[in-house]
């Protein structure tokens, strides 16, 4: 098969390879390159992976509606592809879960501002995260300077993750063994009192240029739960290791 039976166009994409030298030619504009870019189903359709997930709506296929999903051994449903990528030829790739997010985030699109802030604090990416959320504030700010009043956005620093247990990201990072994601997230979003901060971290935040707000009023993100009625430091207890210390500390310990 080699046409994309949404688009009818071939099963490649190009990749802007602008960051590599050899990418350019002599007038310096970006060649590029052209990758495999192909999804067969269990149908045997095949799709560029965007037109997939454009089309996606259940488990069917979006081309001849037949059903393409299946069980594991345990019962768990599953939808397994060949994916074809510039990463090389993945057979018998469950996408179910992408499929389902991507479902999640047509409908409910302002919440993909959130998933990308779970997936930085999985990453342990300060950065990104302190980018996101003064990105969120300066947008908060203009649309009240826009006479809307106050915007109705929704508070990534204490996201519930629907499609995740409704973990928040203090549970994400620690799941994740990222301790300098909780720091900064315990900095942002929790009434721990500043002089239980280390110095290090402080210094580290003011490095960072992060200043923290006045919390009163705000949930302090220790007291959130999970879907297993769980919180932050519940987590930590379990997993031990280098949160013991955290326990031990009190620095997990909700403020209700």
């Amino acid at each position: 098969m080699s046409q994309c039976t949404a688009c009818n166009e071939p099963l490649t994409v190009e990749v802007d390879l602008e960051d590599d030298e050899e990418a350019h030619d002599i007038t310096g504009s970006s060649t590029g390159t052209v990758v495999p870019d192909s999804v067969e189903l269990q149908c045997g359709c095949y799709f560029h992976w965007q037109c997939l997930l454009d089309a996606y709506e259940v488990t069917q296929c979006p081309h001849c509606c037949k059903e393409v999903s299946s069980h594991t051994p345990s019962g768990a449903e599953q939808i397994l592809c060949n994916l074809n990528n510039e990463g090389g030829l993945q057979e018998g790739l469950d996408i179910l879960p992408i499929l389902k997010e991507e479902s999640y985030l047509k409908a409910f699109p302002e919440e993909r501002r959130c998933r990308a802030f779970l997936e930085f604090c999985a990453e342990g990416d300060v950065g990104a995260i302190l980018e996101l959320v003064n990105n969120q504030e300066d947008e908060t700010l203009n649309d009240s300077g826009n006479g809307g009043g106050a915007a109705q956005s929704t508070d990534v620093l204490r996201y519930q993750d629907p499609m995740g247990s409704m973990s928040t990201g203090l549970h994400v990072a620690i799941s994740s063994g990222h301790d300098e994601i909780a720091w900064l997230l315990l900095l942002l979003a929790s009434n721990l009192e500043p002089h239980l901060f280390p110095a290090d971290v402080i210094q580290a935040a003011e490095t960072l240029g992060v200043t923290r707000e006045d919390q009163t009023g705000k949930v302090d993100i220790r007291t959130l739960q999970d879907s297993n009625n769980r919180t932050a430091e519940n987590l930590a207890q379990e997993l031990g290791g280098k949160w013991d210390i955290w326990i031990h500390a009190g620095w997990l310990k909700p403020v209700i």
